[in-house]
């Protein structure tokens, strides 16, 4: 799986621990010895991979009997480091099996089971992060609700996904939760109360600037729009009847005037002649007074 994938994925898994069973920053991180003793063999900054995969501050803790494996395995190399580490940077936390009563310190799974678990009713009181390597502790950890549980596997920190005990006492809480929701009376929550009041206030001075405000005028109706005048040709004025009684005697005179205009003859045109310039009255004239004398 991919880095970024994977820290998206983790972090959708804490806040659902966070949600359904009250974790809170710092994350009580419980650490066995392998899981210290794996990190240092790897060489990995610890408390830096734990806040990046829990996504959140880390407090670091670690048992009376975790130590005491560590001082047996004192031999093996990359160990002495991790018991100054833990010595130096976890926090001790006491889980009650004293050397003196337990010469021989008990196993990861029955000393961190009773930190985890102490009544043996199945439920992480205290809300540990469990920081194993052993499969068998993990395997019994799984039963008890709401236990994030992180491993090492090649120099990789692996965050387990929600075992099934933990998911359905989620569920089960979330639908305790919407049923009171419905069961509640009103039918609603304080959230949607405020916001019904604030629009109920909004509404009401809404009203008022509304009363305050001049009225507006009337929008006219949307109906068929007249033609554009300037697309129009003027209608022409009708004639009154007195202008048309002035107008019919003019009529009747004008015609009148043509009438006797084309009934007189027209005076006839003289022509003249080119060459002499003589009129032919002159010589109808001259041709008489010449028969005259003879």
């Amino acid at each position: 799986m991919p880095r970024a994938k994977r820290a998206k994925q983790y972090r959708k898994l804490m806040e659902q621990f966070s949600m359904g069973f009250g974790f809170r920053e710092p994350y009580q991180v419980l650490v066995d010895a392998d899981f210290i003793a794996e990190s240092n063999k790897c060489k990995m900054d610890l408390m830096r991979r734990l806040e990046d995969t829990l996504h959140g501050q880390v407090k670091p803790l670690i048992t009376q009997c975790s130590m005491r494996h560590l001082y047996d395995r004192k031999s093996e190399p990359g160990v002495e480091a991790a018991i100054e580490q833990a010595k130096n940077h976890f926090e001790r936390r006491r889980c009650g099996h004293h050397p003196d009563e337990y010469p021989e310190p008990l196993s990861a799974l029955e000393c961190i089971h009773s930190v985890v678990d102490p009544k043996g009713n199945g439920v992480n009181k205290h809300r540990y992060v469990c920081a194993i390597n052993d499969d068998s502790v993990r395997a019994n950890l799984r039963q008890v609700a709401g236990t994030p549980l992180i491993f090492i596997r090649r120099s990789v920190m692996i965050m387990e996904p929600m075992a099934t005990v933990s998911a359905k006492i989620r569920s089960k809480d979330e639908r305790g939760k919407f049923r009171a929701e419905l069961k509640a009376p009103g039918g609603k929550r304080k959230r949607e109360e405020d916001d019904d009041s604030d629009e109920n206030e909004k509404q009401t001075a809404t009203k008022a600037a509304e009363t305050d405000k001049p009225e507006k005028k009337k929008k006219k109706s949307h109906g068929r729009k007249e033609p554009n005048p300037l697309a129009v040709k003027k209608k022409k004025p009708k004639s009154t009847s007195n202008e048309q009684r002035s107008k019919a005697p003019m009529a009747k005179e004008v015609a009148v005037t043509e009438a006797g205009s084309t009934g007189s003859p027209r005076p006839k045109r003289r022509r003249k002649h080119k060459g002499n310039g003589v009129s032919t009255n002159d010589e109808s004239a001259a041709v008489s007074n010449i028969v005259a004398e003879d």
